[in-house]
């Protein structure tokens, strides 16, 4: 086994992590029809994986017009990962078994924060080692509280003046029958912010649940409007609550393209309220 100290990209393959033995693996299996995450982790998971959990590592809670997955404090976030046995020095990879869309929350929560962390290209589906049913228990540590930094998420009047805005694309990352409101299987309305555009997330990944290579991905936004490189660029992300648009932010990043600010009360906030929704 090997450690490497070389931060880790957005996004990494299963080869390229195998022999390291400085990384801590994160199952973040859930499913947004109800069915238990940690059942299916204790059904299988990766070898040293242990299990986090989405609504209660990775969200806050509160009235249902703050969204489904509203982000957690600093501190409370810090807390959890120091619950989990995760120290501000470990490199973390993260995976699911639907194509990032809840592992991917993590991944960017992290980064934002510049802690090392990356999303398993292809899931749990691409893993080929060792795999095991018994859960894995890390030992609690210290996390220093780290304030969430400026200009990484936007609140609801600022998703509503980014589809206004000309120099700035708002991107809906749901899938194109919700976007265009012929269904909406949680949330009170259907439709979408209006001026946003249509980027769907599983468009990112090809039939093997694998992200496209980043050339494909930087034409695929920039067709768009989406410009920047380092840091950040013009873009904004919602999702249905705030989760699977970090997929998209996540895409970006490994596009070359930077990073864009996610609305994390999404869909979910937006149609609880009384706001225009678009629905062409």
């Amino acid at each position: 086994m090997v450690q490497v100290t070389t931060p880790l990209p957005p996004v990494v393959g299963a080869t390229e992590i195998a022999d390291r033995d400085d990384i801590v693996l994160c199952d973040v299996r859930w499913y947004l029809d109800g069915r238990s995450g940690h059942d299916a982790y204790l059904a299988g998971h990766i070898a040293a994986a242990i299990w986090v959990n989405l609504d209660k590592h990775l969200s806050a809670h509160g009235a249902p017009g703050s969204g489904r997955h509203p982000l957690p404090t600093a501190q409370s976030f810090a807390a959890s990962l120091g619950s989990l046995g995760i120290g501000p020095d470990d490199p973390v990879v993260a995976y699911d078994d639907l194509n990032g869309t809840a592992a991917g929350r993590m991944v960017w929560m992290l980064r934002v924060l510049g802690h090392d962390a990356a999303l398993l290209d292809g899931g749990l589906g691409s893993w080929t080692g060792a795999v095991e049913t018994a859960p894995n228990v890390r030992t609690p540590c210290d996390y220093p509280v780290q304030a969430w930094p400026d200009g990484a998420f936007v609140d609801i009047d600022q998703a509503a003046a980014a589809g206004a805005d000309p120099e700035t694309v708002l991107i809906d990352a749901r899938g194109a029958d919700r976007f265009r409101g012929e269904t909406e299987p949680v949330d009170p309305r259907p439709g979408h912010i209006p001026g946003a555009v249509n980027v769907p997330m599983t468009d990112n990944l090809g039939p093997d649940g694998r992200f496209a290579n980043p050339q494909a991905l930087r034409a695929r936004y920039e067709a768009e409007g989406v410009g920047g490189a380092g840091e950040a660029n013009n873009a904004v992300v919602y999702c249905g609550s705030g989760v699977s648009a970090c997929m998209d932010a996540l895409a970006m990043e490994r596009a070359g393209l930077g990073r864009p600010r996610v609305y994390i009360g999404s869909w979910s906030q937006w149609s609880h309220t009384d706001r225009p929704a678009e629905t062409a």
